[in-house]
């Protein structure tokens, strides 16, 4: 059986095996198991561009022949062998000693007379065998590493899905936050935008009001008093005139000043129409402090003492008796 037979019988590819015996030029089966063992993971090449190199025996010249047949001559033996002077293993050709030459990086050889056996059938099925659970070996250890780069990389993406998932939760976290904190500025500027809307319908009530005032005192020839919002007669005494004054009913004031002391801010004070319902003073307080909801905050009186209930909240200042002027804490 050939050496390319017995190759192609330990189950390598044919081209493989044609690669190996190219590269060793035939030095043998030993030398092609060795190329098949340190190649097997490498790319077969064009065989037309293989060039006997690195482990493949070179041409045998012929000043090298001539040399061993001198040599020969000389001893009076003939050369049979080919033994490394530095390792002491002998070769059965010259391919054989440059192979290993290349191999092992010994470069002194002689010419020997022992003459190497070629290998019996039992041989090589030894030597099959250990090459077998040699790259058996090889292929476990190399089965173990991708094994286990293949557990880092799941690793790695299994803590990357971990990550994202946490990203997106915080980002929704975030966007959450946003909402709320939006929805609340929301709410904010509309109690703020309603309580200035609220502010000018009372300050045209007022203006009206004075201007209605103003017009009738002058049809009763009275004169207006825009600051007191009172009338009084032009050419009425002193006397009469303080007589009406101390006599004048809470019902005769349009407008009520009111002074707002807060448990945390404050105070406010703002002025606001007699007939103005008292559910606008909690209005006008949560419009200046954020902190105060015009649906919850609680107004009372220190004299007299007086804690203004939900149903006190529908009405108006002059009814509850806090004209022309009040001071209120809310809470």
């Amino acid at each position: 059986m050939s050496d390319r037979e017995t190759l192609l019988s330990f189950g390598f590819a044919p081209e493989r095996v044609d690669w190996a015996l190219k590269a060793t030029s035939n030095a043998g089966l030993q030398p092609a198991l060795d190329h098949l063992e340190q190649h097997q993971d490498d790319p077969v090449p064009d065989l037309t561009a293989v060039i006997p190199g690195k482990g493949a025996a070179q041409p045998e010249d012929d000043d090298e022949d001539d040399e061993a047949t001198a040599i020969a001559a000389s001893t009076g033996a003939e050369a049979k062998s080919i033994k490394c002077s530095e390792c002491g293993k002998i070769f059965k050709n010259t391919a054989l000693a440059n192979y290993h030459a290349e191999k092992s990086g010994h470069d002194q050889f002689e010419e020997s007379t022992e003459e190497i056996k070629p290998l019996t059938e039992e041989e090589k099925k030894v030597k099959l065998q250990e090459l077998r659970e040699r790259m058996a070996e090889k292929r476990k250890v190399k089965d173990k590493v991708d094994a286990e780069d293949q557990r880092k990389n799941e690793d790695i993406r299994r803590k990357a899905g971990r990550d994202a998932g946490y990203i997106k939760e915080e980002l929704r976290a975030k966007e959450t936050i946003k909402a709320a904190e939006q929805a609340r500025r929301d709410k904010i500027e509309d109690a703020k935008a309603k309580a200035a809307v609220k502010a000018q319908i009372e300050a045209d009530r007022r203006a009206r009001a004075e201007k209605s005032a103003r017009e009738k005192a002058l049809r009763e020839g009275k004169v207006y008093d825009a600051e007191a919002g009172a009338e009084h007669a032009a050419p009425a005494p002193a006397a009469a005139s303080a007589s009406a004054s101390m006599g004048m009913k809470s019902k005769d004031y349009p407008e009520t000043r009111l002074q707002i002391r807060l448990a945390n801010g404050g105070p406010y004070t703002t002025t606001l129409s007699s007939d103005a319902p008292l559910s606008e003073v909690a209005e006008f307080i949560a419009a200046q402090n954020l902190a105060f909801d015009a649906d919850r905050v609680t107004l009372s009186t220190h004299f007299p003492r007086k804690t203004f209930t939900q149903a006190d909240m529908r009405r108006t200042l002059r009814e509850l008796g806090l004209t022309p002027s009040a001071v209120l804490i809310a809470s």
